[in-house]
């Protein structure tokens, strides 16, 4: 096959990623605050900055003040596993599994907690009949995706007179998607993802009724330190508020704390949302134009608009690997590979911090990457 020509415009800032994501448009280290640095995060400067940015997550993310909001260590893994390890135990446990992030959390309830759960699996692509779910059991399950570009419908599918509890890993979900609040017990996410932020730090978020299962229910396994979110059968109200469980780079919080005010300042979550969207259907477009580029997840409905995964026609690993290494030896895209544990095939970042025409400018790079690794 003979390569297309080598296009002459490249995307402005071609970073993909789908974690770490890109940075917003215009960020700048300069441009960071710089206060808080080489401040104790306990110091009256400290704990303000983690308050600013605490309220600012939940002002974009349109957090209702019923459920509280923690930044805790590990990313969204320690987030997620935090929840896991405090909240289940009481009841029958079912774990829902389309993707490796799935996998991931039944191997934790299977084989660390060894709470036999009911786990409820779907290839690559798609997802497990949700109206089988029984609600009668706590319900652990990724909101979006990340490995396979598959996202829940909403949160109409999760019962409003649930009797156990719904816990969401929602990390590439928050600030693209419409996250239903009054169905959703405990969330996690972490700022590498929708708002391009650091690594290394998640973020909880507790509803009244998780925080009630926290306060009367102890778990038979020990909790390690780090996971620890009550004291004496309470709430540890402090992790909510800006005293954080240990120590949290206060670069990183400023870097989030830039990244929010971005969000907050362009329109907040309707803004972040339509970026997102306009994003997806820019990639859309390229895919409709092109027979050998296919969506991983088929069904529309249920396709994200973050990590979209795309599937090559006749690809193996090896071919993305060429295929990826020639776009990023260009600087015409960054880390654009599936995930490792995924089907061969492109994973694009569409997050609300990268640009439309970034997207457009990818096509023609796309089919002189894919010639070029064929020849």
């Amino acid at each position: 096959m003979t390569a297309a020509p080598k296009p002459d415009i490249r995307p402005s800032r071609p970073f993909f990623s789908s974690g770490p994501c890109a940075k917003p448009p215009g960020w700048t280290a300069a441009a960071l605050a710089t206060q808080s640095l080489g401040r104790s995060h306990r110091s009256a400067v400290g704990k303000a900055r983690l308050q600013h940015c605490l309220a600012l997550m939940r002002d974009v993310l349109e957090v209702p003040a019923t459920h509280r909001i923690g930044i805790v260590p590990g990313s969204d893994t320690g987030a997620v596993e935090m929840a896991m390890w405090t909240l289940l135990g009481a009841r029958p446990v079912t774990v829902l599994a389309w993707e490796s992030f799935g996998e991931g959390w039944v191997t934790d309830a299977a084989r660390q907690l060894r709470l036999d759960p009911t786990v409820m699996r779907a290839d690559y692509g798609h997802l497990p009949d949700l109206s089988q779910v029984d609600w009668d059991h706590d319900v652990v399950f990724t909101w979006n995706g990340t490995t396979s570009g598959v996202r829940v419908p909403g949160g109409d599918w999760i019962a409003a007179d649930r009797a156990g509890l719904a816990i969401a890993d929602a990390t590439s979900a928050v600030f693209a998607q419409d996250i239903a609040w009054d169905r959703v017990d405990a969330l996690t996410f972490s700022w590498q993802k929708v708002l391009g932020g650091e690594g290394a730090h998640g973020v909880l978020i507790l509803g009244p009724r998780a925080v009630e299962r926290l306060e009367s229910h102890a778990p038979a396994w020990p909790i390690p330190k780090l996971f620890r979110l009550t004291s004496g059968g309470k709430l540890i109200e402090g992790i909510f508020s800006g005293e954080t469980i240990n120590t949290p780079s206060m670069l990183a919080v400023e870097d989030a704390i830039w990244c929010l005010e971005w969000a907050r300042d362009i329109g907040g979550l309707a803004e972040t949302k339509r970026r997102a969207d306009a994003n997806a259907a820019a990639l859309d477009r390229l895919v409709e134009e092109r027979a050998w580029l296919g969506h991983l997840a088929a069904d529309p409905a249920i396709r994200s608009n973050t990590s979209v995964c795309l599937t090559v026609e006749g690809a193996d690993a090896a071919f993305i690997k060429r295929f990826a290494g020639l776009l990023e030896q260009e600087g015409a895209a960054f880390d654009i590979a599936s995930y490792r544990d995924a089907p061969p095939g492109l994973r694009i970042w569409c997050g609300a911090t990268v640009d439309t025409a970034d997207i457009g400018a990818l096509g023609p790079w796309l089919d002189w990457a894919y010639g070029a690794a064929k020849a």
